[in-house]
């Protein structure tokens, strides 16, 4: 339990699988209208990868979720969660520099916005599953974040997703006969985020 905007906040940490901690990764949860919780299997799949990759990752439950205070604010708030989270793993982690902004489905509108607080030193990268671009009213982001996406997705269909990332010239990653949720395909998407960020973390 960390202190948050509203109340304490639940968050569950996965240490850095190597010796060193190369940064931090925070990982947001999916809506918690629909049952979404910091133990999604999406959302452990993005924190297992990312702690094989050196990465300290810190999943909250946001306001109104699990044992979270607050009410639920259909995004409007939870970057604020999301700044708490931070502002916690750069007091346990003073000297680790990199940051990794992660989500799944209302997760990636949490930190699409919350990126927007923050300056392009701060962060290392984002990294979007299932982008709900059809639920909510996306900001743009960075034209280096990794955007991973279900061909037959029946949340948010991926031409949502190609509407939104169009204008910015923005690359999706569409894996072929794969839902919303990922099912079976779990392994897939950890080697898919692995692949990919190894890749930049050589560049």
């Amino acid at each position: 339990m960390i202190a948050g905007p509203v109340g304490q906040l639940e968050v569950l940490r996965l240490e850095s699988a190597l010796p060193e901690t190369r940064g931090i990764a925070l990982v947001a949860h999916p809506n918690p209208l629909e049952g979404g919780t910091n133990t999604n299997k999406i959302v452990h799949t993005l924190a297992k990868t990312l702690s094989r990759l050196g990465y300290v990752a810190y999943c909250p439950n946001l306001r109104g979720v699990g044992q979270s205070a607050g009410e639920h604010s259909g995004g409007v708030h939870e970057p604020d969660d999301m700044a708490a989270v931070l502002a916690q793993a750069r007091q346990d982690f003073p000297g680790v520099g990199k940051l990794v902004l992660s989500g799944f489905s209302f997760g990636t509108f949490v930190q699409s916005q919350f990126r927007l607080r923050l300056t392009d030193d701060e962060v290392e990268g984002m990294i979007l599953i299932g982008p709900a671009t059809i639920r909510h009213q996306f900001p743009d982001v960075p034209a280096d974040t990794l955007v991973i996406h279900g061909e037959q997705d029946e949340v948010v269909p991926l031409q949502s997703v190609f509407d939104w990332a169009r204008p910015q010239q923005l690359p999706v990653l569409v894996v072929p006969g794969v839902g919303h949720f990922f099912h079976g395909r779990l392994t897939q998407l950890a080697d898919l985020v692995d692949r990919e960020w190894r890749s930049r973390m050589r560049a």
